[in-house]
Parts: structure tokens; sequence; C-alpha cells
């Protein structure tokens, strides 16, 4: 017969082996519950040794500061909406530089004058938190101007499914010289070709005939063109391939563009628009595509006149997501009112959350 020690010792021990294996399972259960909020970390894309890495969640993006400050690459559940050349996925530190994928320059373009330090040089990165970092430009005396890029990696946690993670895209331009700089923002990201762009008209009247620009041959912009590329419906433009000439131009203040790709894949770009500002690029334009016969397309938020005297800066955002929604099939055509109701839901829902 055991002693009531040996007993007690048992029980003891039984006591703490079940509280042990409890402890174990609350914290597998803990972390199974808690997000993966990975660290922003210093990785090698290709040939770029510099590239900092952001993670949050299934989203992923890839920033360079090396040839220009860009972002190499931005996925949401292995969906890529950057289009990188070949080029640059054979770039080596010394070799020529191309400048795919997410890029961002200033204008306007016809008036600034060339920066090629800016577009395409060695730029310093650093991380600032857990999902950002910062890309700053070298200084260019020349144009007077430095660029200071910083991206984040946002979202709403458990809400991700209503809220889903996105990138901010802040680009500050910085006067550098002793004069006045009359400058504005310009996005130049190339996505993969060969899907629909839709341009939202918004409820205020375009000043172009046609709602939009083409840039013809040398300096003339055609602003009563017709194409069979793009049509207008239910509130949209919508460019369904390569257009006659491949560059235009809008005025739409929606503030926001889409680009609906075969993979079912939706690329959205927010940013804000000034109706009462001054626009100037050429045409007064807020917003401008371009949209070759070939393998991309460059969708190009464009911000408003900034005055810069010298030691001031203007910064302009551009907010990127990246949403399931399907392609049309042969014969058929998106659901517009539905695509809206989509994006504004989800905006709404990421605005709400921001606000808390």
């Amino acid at each position: 017969m055991a002693s009531s020690g040996s007993i007690n010792e048992s029980m003891t021990m039984n006591v703490a082996w079940k509280c042990s294996l409890l402890f174990v399972c609350v914290a597998q259960l803990a972390v199974a519950a808690e997000p993966k909020f990975e660290t922003a970390q210093v990785v090698k894309f290709h040939g770029y040794e510099q590239a900092i890495q952001l993670t949050r969640g299934s989203a992923k993006a890839i920033l360079s500061p090396q040839a220009g400050g860009r972002v190499l690459s931005f996925s949401v559940d292995n969906q890529e909406v950057m289009y990188l050349d070949d080029q640059d996925k054979e770039w080596l530190p010394g070799k020529p530089k191309s400048s795919s994928a997410g890029r961002f320059d200033y204008g306007p373009e016809l008036t600034v004058i060339p920066h090629p330090n800016l577009w395409s040089g060695d730029w310093t990165g650093e991380v600032t938190g857990p999902h950002s970092a910062r890309l700053t430009s070298p200084k260019d005396v020349a144009a007077g101007i430095q660029l200071v890029r910083n991206f984040q990696l946002s979202g709403c946690g458990p809400d991700a499914a209503n809220a889903p993670w996105h990138l901010l895209c802040t680009q500050t331009i910085h006067n550098i010289s002793n004069e006045v700089r009359e400058v504005c923002h310009w996005g130049r990201s190339f996505s993969p070709g060969g899907g629909i762009c839709l341009i939202p008209l918004g409820d205020r009247p375009s000043r172009f005939p046609a709602k939009y620009a083409m840039y013809e041959e040398g300096a003339i912009i055609n602003v009563r063109n017709t194409d069979e590329k793009i049509r207008e419906r239910d509130g949209f433009l919508e460019i369904l391939a390569p257009p006659r000439k491949p560059k235009l131009g809008f005025d739409s203040t929606a503030g926001w563009l889409g680009y609906l790709m075969p993979n079912n894949t939706l690329f959205v770009k927010r940013f804000a628009t000034y109706p009462d500002r001054v626009y100037n690029e050429a045409a007064g334009l807020t917003l401008s595509v371009w949209y070759p016969t070939g393998p991309r397309i460059e969708l190009e938020p464009i911000g408003p006149r900034e005055r810069l005297k010298p030691g001031e800066s203007a910064s302009f955002t551009e907010d990127w997501w990246v949403l399931p929604y399907s392609y049309p099939k042969a014969g058929e055509q998106i659901d517009l009112k539905e695509l809206t109701r989509v994006v504004s839901s989800k905006l709404a829902a990421a605005s709400s959350e921001a606000a808390r």
C-alpha cells in the first residue's frame, strides 16, 4: 500500500503535468489565432541585393533603393500586379539599368528638366517599422529636387476579409534649390498587359468632349477622339485593349482607377483629387494611362500643381489594393455597378478602421 506522501506526490505531479499540457495547448491556440505580422527586412531579389521586403498577412511588397527607388513586386495571395521586365530580372550592379514595375516620378512631363539620378540612380533605403520602409534619392542639384518615398503595408488584421492589406505609397518632393519650383506628383507603375482598365468618371463633367484626351504624334492632344477599344458605360470609361494611340489622359475627380487582369485580379489605385486646384500637367490631367501593344500597361495618377519655395516640400499618396474579381468571359461584360460596390465597400472599411 502506497504511503500518503507518495499519493500526494503523485497527485501533485499529475496536476502539474496536466497544467503544463493545458498551458502548451493554450499557447498553441494563441499562436494559431494570432496573425503573422512579419518584420520588414533587407533581402536579395534577383540582382538587387539591397531590396527591402515588407510582409503582412498574405501581402508582400519588394522595394528597391537601387536603380531609382521602385516597387519591384507587390502581391496579395501570390497574385502579382507589377510588371518587371527581363532586363530588370537579370540586372546586376554595374550593368545598364532598366526601369519597370512600380515607378514614380514628378512632372509636369513636358517642362521639367531630365533628372536621371532621381529616375534611375542609386537611392538609400531604410526600414522604418515592422511593415514600413523609406527610400531616399540623392540630391539632384541641377533639378533642384530631392525625392523621398515612404511605403507602408496597412490593413485591418483579423478584419482583413473586409478590408484587406494594401500598400500606401507616399512621395515627398523637396525643393533643395534657391528658386521656386512648380512640380506635380506623377505615378508611373507598370502592370502586366492584357487586362481591362477602368476609369470612373465621377460626378463632375469632363472638360473633354470624348471624356478623355489622346496624345497624337508630336504635341497634338486630341480631345474629340473616338476609338473602338474605349467605351463609356455605367459611369466608367473602359479601355478594353491597347487603343489606336497608347497615351491617354483624363480629368476625372473620382479619385481611383481599376485594372482588371485575366487572372481574376483587380488592381486598384486610390488617390486624392483637388477639383478647385490647378493641375499643371499639359492638359490639366488628374490621371493618365499608357497602354501600348505588348506586355505592359502604365497606370499614372497625377497630383495637382505644387509651387514650392526654396526649402519647401509637398507629398502625395497612392493607395494600392489587390482584390479578387472575376474577369469577364468571352461575350460577357464587367458588372460595373457590382464592381463599384465591391471597391467602395473595401475602401470604406479601411477608412473606418484607420479612423479608430
